[in-house]
C-alpha cells in the first residue's frame, strides 16, 4: 500500500464525522436513483408477465390492419372486425375455437354512488368470453353472465367500489345501464391490469351497448389446434382474411399491450422520477464539493508540511481523491441496497393506494445496479477533484503561517465572467421566448442562467448576506452582528452552501410557477371561450371515464329554463393523410355557446360533407372556405368534405368540427366528453343548475358545474402533480440540509480557537448557539433567495416558450401566497440544519479551545 493511500485511509480514520454529509448525500441520491430503476424493471417485468399469462390461450388475433393515430396518443385507434368473420376462421385448418372480442368504454357506479376509476386509466367493458383460454381473465368467485344485465367485474375494480356478488349498479356506457354483479375476475392472477376496471356482458348486451351496431367486434380471438404454432396459424390465416384486415401472433399481441403500458405510463412515470434523481445528485455535487473546499482549506498546513517533507503535488492531490473514493465507494454500495429497501417498501405501499404494485421477488437487473454505482462513484469523485488539485498546489512554506480561511471567491473576473453569462443566457432564453418561441432555445437559456448563478454566487453573496443580515444586528445585537460577519467571512464557501438548497428551492419554485400558470390558464380559456352557464363533463385528467350519453343535450334542450344545450363529441379521422381529432356536435349550436373568435363562411350549412376548421389548421394546409379536405375514417371509407367555415379560437372546440349526420356512418360507441348549457334570460344560476342536475341524474348522474366550478376541475390535475412533485423534491432539501449542515459543522471545528475566546471573553452558551443558528439561516436565506428568482425566471421562460406549441397564449401567473410558503420553508430548512452545529459548539471545552491549533 503507499504512501498517499496510507495517509488518506488513517485521515478517513481519524476524521470519519467530517464525511458524514457527504456519506448521506451520496448515499441519498444514490438510493433514490437505484430504487427508481428497480422499480421499473419489476413493473416492466410484471407486466410481461402478467400479459403474457392473460394471453397464454390466445394464438392469434384478427383486427383491422390500420390505426389512425392522432396527435399526443401513443396507440391508435382501429375500425371494428365483422362477426361474420368467424365462420370463415373456424374452417381454417389448425384453428382450435375462434371467439368476438368486443370492447368499450364502460364506467360502473361503486355502492356510494360515485364512478370507479376514471382519473386517467380506462374504463372498459366488452362480453365476457366463455372459453376459459381465449379469455384474459379468469373467473375467481361467482359464475359467468348468463342473462341480460348479468356482469363479472375484475376483482380490483370491485374493491374500490365496495360491490361483491349479487349487489346491483349502474353502468354507463355511456347510457346508463342497471346490472348485477354475478361474478369477479382477475388477470394475469392480479386483481385487475393495473387500475383499468373491466365489466364483462353477455355478447348480446356487448353489441347492444358498446358498438354502433351489431355484427362488429374490436378483435376475434383464435385459439390453435395442439401442434400448431403460432407463426403457422398466422400464415394459414392470412390469406382467408378479407382486404384491410390482419392477424397477428398472440405473443406479438401481448408485446403491443406491454408496450403500451410501457410507453404510456412506465416510461412517463420513471423519467419523472429519474429526473428528480438527477436534482437531488445536482444538489449533493455542491455539498460534496463544498465539504472537501473546507477540508483541504483546514489541512494548509498539514499538507505544507507533507510538501516540506518531500511529498509530491501527485501524491496530496492523490491523498485527497483516495478519500473521496471510498466515501463514494461505501455511500453507493449502502445507496444500491437502500434503493433495494425503497423499491420494496413501494411494491408494499402501491397496493395500500390502489396500485397493484406486483407481489413476488424484485426484478433486480444488472444495469440497474452498476448505473447508479458508477454515477455516485463519479459524483462524488468529480465534486472533489478541484479541491484535490488545490491540496496538490499548497506551498511547502504554508506550513510557517497559520491556516486561513478560504476567504476567496468574489473576485473581479468571476464578477465579469458571471455577469457575461448572465447576459448570454437571458438572450438565449429571450430568443426562445419572445423571437422564436421554442423549448430548446429557451432550455439552452434556463441550462446557461443556472451556470450564471452558480458563477456569481461568491459575487452576490457578499451583498445578498449584507442586505439579509443588516436586521439582526438591531434584533439580536453582538450575537446577531457576529453570525452576519462569519456569513460573510468566505464568501465563496457561503454561496457553494446556499447553492444547494438554491437549486432545490429554484425547481420547486419553476413548478409552482408553472402550476399556477397552467391554472390561470384554464381559468382565461374558459372565461373567454365558455359563454355557457354550466358544464356537464366527464373527468378531463387522462383517458378515464364512459363518457356522457349523446341522448343528454337533447333531454336537457327541452328543460323550459335552457336556452342552447350543446354536446362535444368526439372522433378521430385522417384528414389529408394525418391523424386528427375531430369535434362532433351541431355547429350553430357550438357558435352560440363557445366564443370561436373570427368566423370566415358559415357554420350553419354543415350538412353531412361540410367541415371547419380552425385558422392555424387552415393556414398550415393553405385551405380557405369552399376549398376541399379528404377525410379516412377508421372505417377505411374515404370523403370528400368542404371546408364551410375557418374560425379562429380551439381552445374547447377542437381544431376540426363536423355534424353528427356526417360522423353517424362511420361511428362507433358513441359519446360525448361535454354539454354546454346556456339559461333563458330570468333563469337564476341556481335554478338553472339544480334542473339540469336533476335531468343528468337519469343518465348515469354526471357532474353539473359552473363556469368557475368547471374550469376548478379542469385544473385539478396540476395540484396532484405539484403534491407529487413537492414530495419528490423533498429529497433535494434534505440533501441540502445536510450539506448545510455539514459545512456549519466543519466550520465550527475550523474555528474552535475563535469560539473559545468568545466564551473565555463573556459570551454565554445560549448566545453561541444563537449565533451559529443564524448563520444558518442567513446562509438558507441567501439560497432560498435565489432559488425564487431563479425559479420565477425559469418558469416564466417554460410558459412563454410553450405559447409556441398552442394557438394561444399561456397565462403567466406568479401565486405569491405559494411562494412565501417555499421561502418560509426555505428559513425553516436554514434554522434546523443549525441546530446539531450550534449545539456542537455550545458543548466546546473554553480552555481547550483556546489551547487549540
Amino acid at each position: 500500500m503507499n504512501t498517499s493511500v496510507r495517509l488518506s485511509l488513517s485521515s478517513l480514520r481519524t476524521h470519519k464525522r467530517r464525511f458524514a454529509g457527504t456519506f448521506f448525500a451520496v448515499f441519498l441520491g444514490v438510493a433514490f436513483l437505484a430504487g427508481t430503476l428497480v422499480m421499473g424493471d419489476t413493473l416492466r417485468a410484471s407486466f410481461d408477465s402478467m400479459f403474457g399469462e392473460a394471453t397464454s390461450g390466445t394464438d392469434a388475433v384478427v383486427r383491422s390492419a390500420e390505426a389512425i393515430t392522432t396527435p399526443g396518443e401513443a396507440q391508435g385507434v382501429r375500425r371494428p372486425v365483422g362477426t361474420d368473420l368467424l365462420r370463415t376462421i373456424e374452417q381454417v385448418p389448425g384453428v382450435a375455437a375462434a371467439v368476438p372480442n368486443i370492447q368499450g368504454a364502460g364506467q360502473l357506479v361503486g355502492a356510494d354512488g360515485k364512478p370507479v376509476g376514471g382519473q386517467g386509466p380506462p374504463t372498459l367493458a366488452g362480453n365476457w368470453i366463455t372459453d376459459p383460454q381465449l379469455n384474459p381473465y379468469r373467473l375467481a368467485e361467482g359464475r359467468a353472465p348468463a342473462r341480460s344485465g348479468e356482469v363479472v367485474v375484475n376483482r380490483g375494480a370491485a374493491k374500490k367500489g365496495g360491490l361483491t356478488i349479487g349487489d346491483t349498479t349502474t353502468l354507463r356506457t355511456p347510457d346508463p345501464v342497471e346490472v348485477t354483479v354475478v361474478g369477479l375476475a382477475t388477470f394475469g392472477g392480479a386483481d385487475g391490469m393495473a387500475q383499468v376496471t373491466f365489466t364483462g356482458m353477455t355478447r348480446s348486451d356487448a353489441e347492444k351497448y358498446l358498438t354502433a351496431r351489431p355484427g362488429e367486434a374490436a378483435t376475434i380471438q383464435v385459439r390453435a389446434d395442439p401442434g400448431v404454432s403460432q407463426s403457422a396459424l398466422v400464415d394459414r390465416l392470412t390469406p382467408v382474411l378479407p382486404k384491410g384486415d390482419e392477424a397477428i401472433t398472440g405473443q406479438e399481441s401481448a408485446q403491443e399491450n406491454t408496450d403500451m403500458v410501457s410507453s404510456q405510463f412506465l416510461t412517463i412515470f420513471t423519467t419523472f422520477l429519474l429526473v428528480f434523481s438527477g436534482v437531488a445528485l445536482l444538489v449533493a455535487t455542491f455539498s460534496i464539493h463544498n465539504t472537501f473546499a473546507i477540508i483541504v482549506a483546514q489541512r494548509t498546513r498539514e499538507n505544507a508540511l507533507l510538501r516540506a517533507l518531500g511529498a509530491s503535488r501527485r501524491q496530496v492531490t492523490a491523498s485527497t481523491l483516495v478519500e473521496a473514493s471510498v466515501v463514494a465507494v461505501t455511500a453507493s454500495l449502502a445507496g444500491l441496497a437502500g434503493g433495494i429497501g425503497i423499491a420494496a417498501a413501494l411494491q408494499a405501499l402501491f397496493p395500500a393506494i390502489g396500485f397493484p404494485f406486483p407481489e413476488g421477488d424484485l426484478v433486480i437487473k444488472t444495469l440497474s445496479m452498476v448505473l447508479p454505482l458508477v454515477v455516485g462513484f463519479v459524483v462524488c469523485l468529480g465534486s472533489a477533484l478541484l479541491p484535490a488539485v488545490r491540496a496538490g498546489r499548497t506551498a511547502p512554506l504554508a506550513a510557517l503561517r497559520e491556516t486561513a480561511v478560504d476567504a476567496a471567491g468574489a473576485s473581479r473576473a468571476r464578477a465579469v465572467t458571471g455577469t457575461a453569462l448572465a447576459a448570454v443566457a437571458v438572450a438565449t432564453a429571450l430568443v426562445g421566448v419572445l423571437v422564436a418561441p421554442s423549448v430548446w432555445p429557451a432550455g439552452i437559456g434556463a441550462l446557461l442562467a443556472l451556470v450564471a448563478f452558480v458563477v456569481l454566487g461568491p459575487v452576490a453573496s457578499s451583498a445578498a448576506v449584507r442586505v439579509l443580515g443588516s436586521p439582526l444586528g438591531r434584533l439580536r445585537g453582538v450575537t446577531g452582528s457576529l453570525a452576519r460577519r462569519n456569513a460573510l467571512r468566505s464568501p465563496k464557501r457561503t454561496a457553494a452552501t446556499a447553492s444547494a438548497l438554491m437549486i432545490g428551492v429554484a425547481v420547486v419554485s419553476l413548478f409552482t410557477v408553472f402550476g399556477a400558470s397552467l391554472k390561470a390558464t384554464m381559468d382565461q380559456t374558459v372565461s373567454r371561450s365558455f359563454a355557457g352557464d354550466v358544464a356537464v363533463s366527464t373527468p378531463s385528467f387522462g383517458a378515464g371515464g364512459s363518457g356522457l350519453s349523446p341522448r343528454l343535450a337533447p333531454a336537457v334542450q327541452r328543460l323550459p329554463e335552457v336556452d342552447t344545450a350543446v354536446g362535444l363529441g368526439r372522433g378521430v379521422a385522417e384528414v389529408d393523410g394525418k391523424g386528427r381529432a375531430l369535434t362532433v356536435t351541431d355547429p350553430a349550436a357550438l357558435a352560440r355557446t363557445f366564443d370561436l373568435g373570427t368566423v370566415s363562411g358559415s357554420l350553419r350549412d354543415l350538412g353531412t360533407d361540410g367541415i371547419a376548421i380552425t385558422r392555424k389548421e387552415a393556414d398550415r394546409m393553405g385551405l380557405v372556405p369552399g376549398d376541399t379536405a379528404r377525410l379516412t375514417f377508421t372505417d377505411a371509407r374515404t370523403q370528400n368534405f368542404t371546408v364551410r367555415a375557418v374560425y379562429g379560437r380551439s381552445e374547447l372546440a377542437g381544431d376540426y368540427v363536423i355534424t353528427r349526420a356526417a360522423w353517424a356512418p362511420h361511428r362507433t360507441q358513441d359519446s360525448d366528453t361535454l354539454v354546454a348549457v346556456s339559461f333563458k334570460d330570468g333563469v337564476s344560476a341556481d335554478a338553472g343548475k339544480a334542473a339540469v342536475q336533476k335531468v343528468a341524474d337519469r343518465y348515469g348522474s354526471p357532474q353539473v358545474q359552473t363556469r368557475e366550478e368547471y374550469a376548478q376541475s379542469s385544473a385539478g390535475g396540476i395540484d396532484m402533480m405539484l403534491t407529487l412533485v413537492y414530495a419528490l423534491l423533498a429529497l433535494a432539501v434534505l440533501i441540502a440540509l445536510l450539506g448545510i449542515a455539514n459545512t456549519l459543522t466543519l466550520a465550527v471545528h475550523e474555528r474552535t480557537r475563535e469560539l473559545g475566546l468568545l466564551r473565555a471573553v463573556g459570551q454565554t452558551r445560549p448566545q453561541l448557539r444563537a449565533m451559529v443558528r443564524w448563520e444558518s439561516v442567513l446562509v438558507a436565506s441567501f439560497g432560498t433567495a435565489g432559488g425564487l428568482g431563479l425559479g420565477a425566471f425559469l418558469g416564466w421562460v417554460l410558459v412563454k416558450a410553450s405559447d409556441g406549441a398552442r394557438d394561444s397564449a399561456f397565462a403567466f401567473a406568479i401565486p405569491p401566497a405559494q411562494l412565501v410558503v417555499v421561502a418560509l420553508v426555505g428559513l425553516a430548512a436554514g434554522a434546523l440544519a443549525g441546530l446539531r452545529p450550534a449545539r456542537r459548539a455550545a458543548r466546546l471545552d473554553v480552555l481547550r479551545a483556546i489551547a487549540a491549533e
